[in-house]
């Protein structure tokens, strides 16, 4: 039987979750920082406050746009030659964070500031892999132009993957530019909104608030259908009410209305229903995303995704550590399986640690193991005749010969690849033979696999034609300046942030 997904709620506890997000939605909204935005919610139906930019949205609204929401989609890589299915069944498992630092035990904090290599490294590592699904942007080059940064990963994506990729919604430019170089790929923009090939990252601020420069590129990863993941990161007794409830309460409302101006933006727009949420460690003021109400919360995600029918999308894999050490195996194998256990369509976070702000290689290929365990685990356990193997248990139990076992049976041989996991990380052996191999540890065991993919690994063949377009665009947007982005995206005052990493400031901040 496959493995029954936990419910942490009962039906009438979701409703009444359910039931608070539509009350906050209806008589508060969201505050809407584009007025174009706001502009094209009232034209849908939604009450908008100019004095305010709060938004409200009537039940009714939300009731019609959910219904052009897909259940399912296809992520495919530049060439076509790999894809998977997103779906509110299944369960997938990806990368994604903002690491602006990289493992590297040499370095004297243990960690060093990334370059594009750590970058080209990454993408490598993770086509490599047979678990993990696609990669983002997860290795944030510090020794590239920031307005220029999308433009090369893209590139390098198209030189070093087959699978597919992901990317913030960093405003209306640079999602262009992304549609724009994916469909130099793909051989035409029909061709992407037809098989889509990036993941988009859309942030609503907690409490209650879209920001122009997401909404800006939200409205671009639309237009294309290429699949978005709405997620807030609101922090129980910050940015939301300490208790996960009001939080579920909260972050459900920014996520809802998220999906409405989707559907508004281009019916049919395949999202993700996500979470980066988690809470505020009150010992410190810190954020805490290893600790376990980030897997309540994804649990609560998912069922809230499950009752509107639309993919979800979670993190695991997460931790607070600093370090390669017990605390960060723990936070990380914790979070994946309660996102997995829970129902999370796309568990994500592979490969990072210190709250997803610093990359290790060698944990890429360590979650790529926890991952196959758990996907062990998703299957279950099959009952009937032949697995319950009644009469070789006689056979064995009965049997005169001497030492006789079920090691070497046909049964054995049939179901012992189907029905355990085969490691290949993993040190089981004694004590003795472990000191004769060198007496590696994990890390090490991880380290030598990160090296012998990199050596042998041979990048997909990428048309001349196609990689010299390419450069040439990335030529375009180097050329760029602050001035004309900000023109582009409306920044007049103020500071807007980019990402989770980069902040800008305009010249009268």
């Amino acid at each position: 039987m496959k493995f029954k997904r936990i419910d942490l709620f009962s039906k009438d506890e979701i409703e009444e979750i359910h039931g608070a997000s539509m009350q906050l939605l209806s008589e508060v909204g969201m505050k809407v920082d584009s007025e174009e935005t706001r502009v094209l919610l009232a034209k849908n139906g939604a009450i908008v406050d100019e004095k305010s930019n709060f938004v409200r949205f009537p039940e009714s609204l939300i009731k019609e746009k959910l219904k052009t929401v897909p259940n399912s989609f296809t992520l495919y890589g530049p060439n076509e030659s790999f894809h998977f299915e997103v779906n509110t069944t299944s369960t997938q498992f990806g990368t994604i964070g903002t690491p602006v630092k990289i493992y590297d035990p040499q370095s004297k904090k243990g960690v060093r500031k990334t370059v594009m290599e750590d970058t080209i490294k990454q993408i490598r590592i993770v086509d490599s892999l047979k678990h993990v699904m696609a990669s983002h942007v997860d290795v944030w080059p510090n020794d590239i132009n920031y307005l220029a940064l999308h433009v090369h990963c893209i590139y390098q994506w198209a030189k070093n993957t087959k699978k597919a990729y992901g990317l913030g919604c960093i405003g209306k430019l640079a999602s262009q530019d992304m549609m724009n170089m994916v469909s130099i790929v793909a051989g035409g923009e029909e061709e992407i909104i037809k098989k889509p090939r990036l993941i988009g990252f859309m942030n609503p601020t907690s409490p209650l608030h879209l920001p122009q420069i997401m909404t800006n590129g939200f409205s671009i990863f639309t237009k294309y259908k290429q699949p978005t993941i709405i997620a807030p990161e609101a922090l129980a007794g910050t940015s939301s009410p300490i208790t996960i409830a009001g939080l579920l309460a909260q972050t459900n409302a920014e996520i809802v209305a998220s999906v409405v101006l989707s559907q508004i933006y281009n019916p049919g727009a395949p999202v993700f229903f996500g979470t980066v949420s988690h809470v505020t460690d009150m010992k410190t003021g810190n954020s805490a995303i290893g600790s376990v109400e980030t897997g309540l919360i994804s649990g609560g995600i998912a069922q809230l995704a499950r009752f509107y029918g639309i993919p979800s999308r979670g993190p695991g894999a997460v931790t607070d550590s600093k370090l390669l050490d017990l605390q960060n195996g723990m936070e990380r194998m914790q979070t994946l399986m309660w996102a997995a256990l829970t129902g999370i369509n796309y568990v994500t976070c592979a490969g990072t640690f210190e709250a997803t702000l610093s990359e290790a290689l060698e944990l890429l290929v360590i979650d790529d193991e926890l991952i196959g365990m758990i996907k062990r685990a998703l299957e279950g356990v099959e009952v009937n005749e032949d697995t319950l193997a009644v009469d070789l248990i006689k056979k064995i139990a009965l049997s005169e010969k001497k030492g006789s076992n079920f090691l070497g049976e046909m049964h054995t041989m049939k179901y012992m690849k189907k029905e355990l996991y085969m490691a290949s990380l993993l040190d089981r052996n004694r004590r003795n033979t472990w000191y004769k191999k060198g007496s590696k540890d994990l890390i090490q065991v991880a380290r030598e696999k990160v090296e012998q993919i990199l050596q042998t690994y041979e990048p997909p063949e990428l048309d001349p034609t196609i990689e010299a377009k390419l450069k040439e665009y990335i030529k375009e947007v180097e050329a760029r300046t602050f001035e004309y982005y900000k023109k582009v995206e409306g920044i007049t005052s103020g500071s807007v942030s980019i990402s989770g990493v980069t902040e800008i400031k305009s010249d009268d901040a």
